[in-house]
């Protein structure tokens, strides 16, 4: 027997409490027998990513036989749907709604509640109670790598009533919000996926610009808020908001009175991970205040059984006390409870308040003291009409996504079109994901390219040679693509093209020898063509965005 296995059977009580605030993720489409274990034993969930998801039957089959493994009430299954970019539910082929920043450019609450009610739905038709979405960051003026078009917009007001309104849609659906980066992810010029992040200004300007949306969203009743791994100088010192008892002990429960579930962003993330290890990071994210750890997409259960270890043994030798992390264990347990009796009340009652899923969240009447109602009282009755859109589901996400699209330049008509997608630098919380015109476009008429010319897929344009790379964007790469366009309509679709100077340089070039080019943005509008170029801007590269410019482009399904 491992010294590992001896410390958590020789703490059962003190194991389960661990057990009782995590939510790994595991490989493959079907659960290991490591992981049914855990859950008889009072795991309390599980975070799904891409690598679970391929066929709603699966999901659905996956989804059950956890909750049949699974001790006393049902597990938390959470996911990262927030439309958009970011989706793991449809990934392979992108999301049927549009994100945030369409959304914000419309500037309809009531609609951006009917399609996070219509995500809510989604989710809940398969099994999964728990979202992380949505984000309620800010964009600053040159805006964060890692949020993008997965933010609102750059406006405070507009930002806080969307997330509002956000929150409102997914617990309508009874699927629990848990509103994100917290304190604000979007004045960053770092992901912090990659490092530690700072916050650009003092604590004023927090208070000014980033608290206001979280604070909307405790009054809209969001059950859940996940810290991100930032750093606010006046207000964490050296450290990430993620592992400060200031911030999350002081500032989000304290001043801003909220009393529901605090989730940590993915420990495995290196902004934490290359600071203290993901163990040691567990165990300073609960004593800091944070209720339910996610571990992240790459976690493995030799992670698990090291963070569930490192919280035994933390609390053995007196670093953690153990009176913070019964209260974790708690909390997280009237959330499950909450979310239990709204999916048995779901036909009837068709949502999940914060009353409903947690120890006394803040609701719309402010925050309230931890029981101070019953848990499971005052389920929503936010049924399909509740947005005034009529009833909810995915065409509600094309509707959304053709309002938001922005068109300027001549009107062209395509004629037998070369289609160049330009491939950006990946997101890590996007991932590799479906998007494009090639649903809708004519056969062989999309070509796929990196910034630097290198033809990732699709024919017609000749290889992309050693000299070819070499040179980058320059003449090699346009007069390859111009050939190829020679008498035909040419069409250039990038994503987020102010973030990279090859791109710009490539879509420069082709612009240079075919003003009649077509530039279609599916990212942030930021870079602009010259004034009389023909372009498009959907504010994100969904699958219904993509929808949405097909049909303006006059393309049609293949």
């Amino acid at each position: 027997m491992s010294q590992d296995t001896d410390v958590r059977a020789a703490d059962p009580v003190l194991g389960r409490l661990a057990d009782a605030i995590l939510i790994p993720p595991f490989p493959g489409l079907s659960a290991p027998g490591w992981l049914l274990g855990a859950l008889a034993r009072g795991l309390a969930g599980v975070t799904l990513y891409g690598q679970n998801i391929a066929a709603p039957g699966q999901v659905s089959t996956l989804i059950a036989a956890l909750r049949e493994a699974t001790a006393g009430d049902g597990p938390v299954i959470a996911i990262d749907e927030e439309g958009g970019d970011v989706t793991r539910v449809a990934f392979a082929e992108g999301s049927p709604y549009p994100g945030n920043a369409a959304l914000g450019m419309v500037d309809d609450t009531a609609l951006t509640r009917a399609v996070h009610q219509a995500i809510g739905a989604d989710l809940a038709a398969l099994g999964i109670n728990f979202d992380m979405a949505p984000c309620a960051d800010v964009l600053g003026a040159a805006d964060s790598p890692a949020i993008g078009t997965r933010s609102f917009g750059a406006d405070t007001g507009l930002v806080s009533r969307h997330t509002a309104a956000a929150v409102a849609g997914l617990q309508g659906a009874g699927v629990a919000a848990c509103t994100k980066h917290f304190p604000g992810h979007g004045r960053t010029g770092t992901d912090t996926h990659e490092a530690l992040a700072t916050i650009e200004g003092g604590l004023a300007d927090l208070r000014l610009v980033d608290l206001p949306p979280f604070e909307a969203a405790i009054r809209a009743g969001t059950l859940a808020i996940m810290p991100s791994h930032l750093r606010v100088p006046e207000l964490t010192g050296d450290l990430p908001a993620s592992v400060s008892g200031a911030a999350l002990t002081g500032l989000l429960r304290g001043e801003l009175g909220f009393t529901g579930v605090i989730v940590s962003d993915a420990l495995e993330m290196r902004a934490t991970r290359d600071l203290f290890g993901i163990p040691r990071a567990a165990v300073l994210a609960v004593a800091a205040g944070t209720d339910l750890l996610c571990l992240g997409r790459e976690g493995s259960e030799d992670d698990y059984l090291a963070v569930r270890d490192a919280l035994v043994a933390a609390v053995r030798d007196g670093t953690l006390d153990g009176e913070r992390l019964e209260e974790a264990a708690d909390r997280v347990a009237r959330l499950r409870g909450g979310l239990a009796r709204a999916r048995s009340a779901a036909p009837a009652a068709g949502g999940v308040s914060s009353d409903s899923a947690g120890p006394g969240s803040a609701g719309s009447g402010g925050a309230r003291p931890v029981g101070a109602r019953p848990v499971g009282a005052g389920l929503v009755g936010a049924g399909p009409g509740a947005s005034g859109l009529g009833r909810v589901g995915p065409a509600v996400g094309l509707i959304a996504a053709r309002r938001a699209v922005q068109v300027s330049g001549p009107r062209r008509t395509l004629s037998h079109p070369v289609i160049i997608e330009v491939e950006p630098r990946e997101n890590i919380a996007a991932g590799r994901f479906g998007w494009g015109l090639g649903p809708w476009a004519p056969a062989d008429s999309v070509h796929r390219v990196s910034a630097a010319g290198r033809l990732l897929n699709g024919a017609g344009l000749g290889p992309a040679d050693d000299a070819a790379s070499a040179a980058g964007p320059g003449p090699v790469d346009a007069t390859r693509i111009l050939a190829a366009a020679a008498g035909r309509s040419l069409v250039a679709v990038v994503r987020d093209a102010h973030r990279d100077e090859q791109t710009q340089s490539l879509v420069s070039a082709l612009l240079a020898a075919r003003p009649d080019l077509i530039l279609v943005e599916m990212g942030l509008p930021f870079w602009r063509p010259p004034e009389g170029t023909s372009y498009l801007a959907t504010y994100g590269a969904s699958r219904a965005s993509a929808h949405a410019a097909a049909e303006l482009l006059g393309l049609t399904p293949a």
